[in-house]
């Protein structure tokens, strides 16, 4: 009798808990992790900056795009937070303004294919945004919210670098929310933009945060806009996009690193990456020793996780 009373009690407290979880208010500071990094310390912030600022060692970055996506909403806190549980170096999220001056991390022109809502976020209210819910990846509703960029930049504070998209035309505001949250040091700003522009336009930020150029290796200007940085300003990175893996420029991949720039290739779509791209390398991880056989010490992958065990298992990320 005792046994059965026993299990009862147990039965209720978990339905309890259950229910109080289930019932907990979803708002966007709350952020419960859904992967534990259990095979080794967190590195520091402060090692991940320098490695991020070292072209010369053999330490691969590894920067989610959009965030886990795969295991809660892209540009989700908790998409975020995944990405800090699991060891990721450095997070890429979208930051957009809504018509009333809100930063808010949306990928889209539109909320229609992340929300629940309709509309472009430039002609939408702040408070219209919060009364939505995030879609998952499958287009199913979620209890997540949009978050503002200062809840993400909390969130990331001393425990993962950030890649700022979408933010080029609104950096001023972006800046004045880093500085508030202490974070400047951990964002990188990107965009495709030749050296002389960026200069003009953002040469007052040059000295307070990374700025990393896109160079797309099938532009016939590419090798002119590389050597323009090199010689002007050496960057923390380029950004390269890899059409096709015959380009003869990937042959500068390794000197580029040499003279202090690291080299970021996306792994995502095989437009990016001659086709060595993250779909095939869920199939054979081993897709992925392209990267590495050309120099690559940076890579935005749609699965984190993968690259991340293929990594460690050639001693490539701490």
């Amino acid at each position: 009798m005792k046994k059965y009373i026993f299990i009862t009690v147990i039965s209720l407290l978990g339905l309890m808990g259950c229910k109080e979880k289930n019932g907990q208010k979803q708002d966007n500071a709350s952020v419960e992790p859904q992967i534990v990094r259990a095979d080794a310390n967190p590195v520091s912030i402060e090692e991940l900056i320098a490695n991020l600022e070292d072209s010369h060692n053999d330490q691969v970055i590894v920067v989610a795009h959009r965030g886990d996506w795969r295991n809660a909403p892209e540009n989700s806190l908790q998409a975020i937070q995944n990405c800090i549980d699991m060891g990721v170096d450095m997070v890429e999220i979208d930051v957009r303004q809504t018509k009333d001056g809100q930063l808010v991390l949306m990928h889209d022109v539109t909320v229609d294919r992340t929300t629940t809502g309709t509309g472009k976020v430039s002609e939408l209210t702040w408070e219209y945004l919060q009364s939505l819910q995030l879609r998952d990846g499958i287009g199913h509703s979620t209890p997540h919210k949009i978050p503002t960029l200062e809840e993400a930049l909390e969130v990331c504070k001393g425990k993962i670098l950030v890649n700022l998209d979408k933010s080029y035309d609104i950096f001023d505001k972006c800046y004045e929310v880093m500085e508030k949250t202490g974070t400047q040091n951990q964002v990188v700003i990107k965009g495709a933009i030749p050296y002389n522009q960026v200069k003009e336009e953002f040469g007052s930020y040059l000295d307070k945060v990374f700025f990393m150029p896109i160079v797309r290796l099938n532009d016939p200007k590419a090798k002119q806009h590389i050597d323009e940085y090199l010689e002007q300003d050496i960057p923390v990175a380029f950004e390269f996009t890899v059409p096709q893996d015959t380009i003869s420029l990937i042959g500068d991949f390794d000197d580029i690193r040499e003279k202090g720039a690291s080299v970021w290739v996306n792994s995502l779509w095989p437009q990016h990456n001659g086709g060595h791209d993250d779909e095939k390398a869920a199939l054979d991880p081993s897709v992925y020793e392209w990267f590495l056989e050309n120099h690559i010490d940076m890579i935005q992958t749609d699965r984190p996780q993968i690259l991340i065990d293929f990594l460690r298992s050639k001693n490539l990320h701490r």
